[in-house]
Formats: C-alpha cells, sequence, structure tokens
C-alpha cells in the first residue's frame, strides 16, 4: 500500500529522528539495515541499528488490523530472526496508523501455551500533534494524531509544512503528508490546505516506484488512484494495467495534475498515441 511504502521511506531517509520518538535516546551512530530476514525471506518495514546504544529498533506500519499472518506471530518471528542475526537486544514498535476499536491494535503480546513475546503498540490517533508538527521527518504523520479540530491540524500541517526552507525537501514532505492524510481525511478537505503546486513537482512518487519492477509499480499507481478517485471502473484500470514501467512512472508523476476520471481517460490516450 502507498501509506505503508511512505512510512517506509520515512523510517529510512530520517532514521535518527524515529530513533529520538520511539526510544527517548540521541543516537550518535545509527545505521539502515536490509529489511529481508534469512531463512525464508520475509521482509521488514524498518529495521534501524542504533550502534551506540547496540541495539536494533525494528518498526512494522499498519494501515489495517487485517494480515494472512497475525500480527503478533510476525512479531515473534522478526524477533527471532533478528536475534540470530545480530545478537543484540531489539526493540519492536508496531504502528497503526488509521483509527480502529479491533482488540488487535490493543495487544502487545503473542501468546501460545509454551511462549509469550511482548512488543510496543503506538495508536497514531492517540498521539499528541505538538511532537510531529515541530519536526519535519515526523510531520507527514500529523494529520493521523489526536485532534478536535480536523481543519484546525491540517491548517497547523501545512504552515508547517510551508515552514520548511529547502525546497526538494518541502516538495518531498507535502507529498508524504498528502498522501497519508488521506486515510483520515476527504480529498477536497486535504487540498484546501496542502497546495496541489507544491506537491505535483514532488519526485516523491518517482522515487517510491523505482523501488519495485513493473508489479511494483502498478500496485503503487492502482492505489494512488484509489485514494484519489475511488474505485476506477474496470475498463480504465484493464488500460492502466497493461501500461509498461516507464509509462507506469509517468502516471504516478502525473496523478496530482489529473482531476477526474475522464483526464485519466484523456492521459491513457495520449499514451496509446505515442
Amino acid at each position: 500500500m502507498a501509506f505503508d511504502n511512505v512510512c517506509k521511506i520515512l523510517a529510512e531517509t530520517y532514521p535518527t529522528d524515529f530513533a529520538r520518538w520511539l526510544l527517548t535516546v540521541e543516537p550518535q551512530k545509527i545505521k539502515v539495515l536490509k529489511t529481508e530476514l534469512s531463512i525464508e525471506p520475509i521482509r521488514a518495514d524498518s529495521v534501524t541499528f542504533l550502534q551506540t546504544e547496540n541495539r536494533i529498533l525494528h518498526l512494522e506500519f499498519q494501515t489495517t488490523t487485517r494480515s494472512k499472518t497475525s500480527i503478533s506471530l510476525r512479531m515473534l518471528d522478526y524477533f527471532v530472526r533478528l536475534m540470530r542475526q545480530y545478537k543484540v537486544p531489539v526493540t519492536q514498535v508496531v504502528i497503526f496508523l488509521q483509527e480502529t476499536n479491533n482488540e488487535i491494535a490493543f495487544t502487545e503480546e503473542y501468546v501460545s501455551e509454551t511462549t509469550s513475546h511482548r512488543y510496543r503498540i503506538i495508536r497514531m490517533w492517540e498521539q499528541d500533534s505538538a511532537l510531529f508538527l515541530d519536526n519535519p521527518a515526523l510531520l507527514p504523520l500529523a494529520p493521523l494524531t489526536q485532534t478536535d479540530s480536523p481543519q484546525g491540524l491540517l491548517s497547523q500541517v501545512a504552515q508547517s509544512v510551508a515552514k520548511i526552507s529547502d525546497r526538494r525537501i518541502r516538495q518531498d514532505i507535502a507529498a508524504y503528508t498528502e498522501i497519508l492524510a488521506g486515510l483520515k481525511f476527504e480529498k477536497d478537505l486535504i487540498q484546501q490546505f496542502l497546495r496541489e503546486d507544491i506537491m505535483q513537482e514532488s519526485v516523491i512518487y518517482q522515487d517510491i516506484l523505482q523501488k519495485g519492477e513493473q508489479k511494483e509499480a502498478l500496485k503503487f499507481c492502482m492505489s494512488l488512484l484509489d485514494e484519489r478517485f475511488g474505485k476506477v471502473d474496470s475498463s480504465t484500470s484493464e488500460r492502466v494495467k497493461i501500461l509498461n514501467k516507464e509509462q507506469l512512472e509517468a502516471l504516478g508523476r502525473a496523478i496530482l495534475r489529473i482531476s477526474s476520471i475522464s483526464d485519466l481517460v484523456t492521459w491513457l490516450d495520449q499514451q496509446e498515441s505515442n
């Protein structure tokens, strides 16, 4: 999902900021590790080695509580693999992005007849927005935090984005923020506060798409289209599915300039005529 991809990129780009937030330490030396773990490979969302603390910080980002393998069992599996591979203490945190009352989002332990394993849970909708508004690395998560005034929160987020002096960073953070805000707010409300002219120039869509081959690029584009327009009709969806990787990357960059399904169809027509 686009939401998980954005969170993974944030954690890999700003590992020190995530360590400060989740471990309340000031890491002096930090290294992002590969996320594919040995044996039968499984891929973690984010694995960071805090060298001065001699500790692994393992993060998992969850949009929903649904999972083919239970989240608690996955955390035990990750823990065993990380301990076996690196032989240092491991702190594990599951970050739930979208509000839910499901008990899975409130469960911090795997328990079986002979085994128990604990990890931390963070529910973004319970977090104080102040911590996120003042840190560009965490700012894209701010729309998901606790608020009694959705418009007020988005206004604060937009002001914080506008304060980022580096144009490239500002564009990318704005794009990350717009995607994650879609988990909580309607598109029209988001666009009232997060200016599209900043976001459409961002290279974040291209960066995400380059992380996978054609299949991953297609999955990401379809996710963005669903977020922007709801369910895309089957005939249009089939036309998107036959695009090659380069065309999908172009679509990823163009999505913020496409305001309707008819504009998408026009864009697809242009691709077929080229």
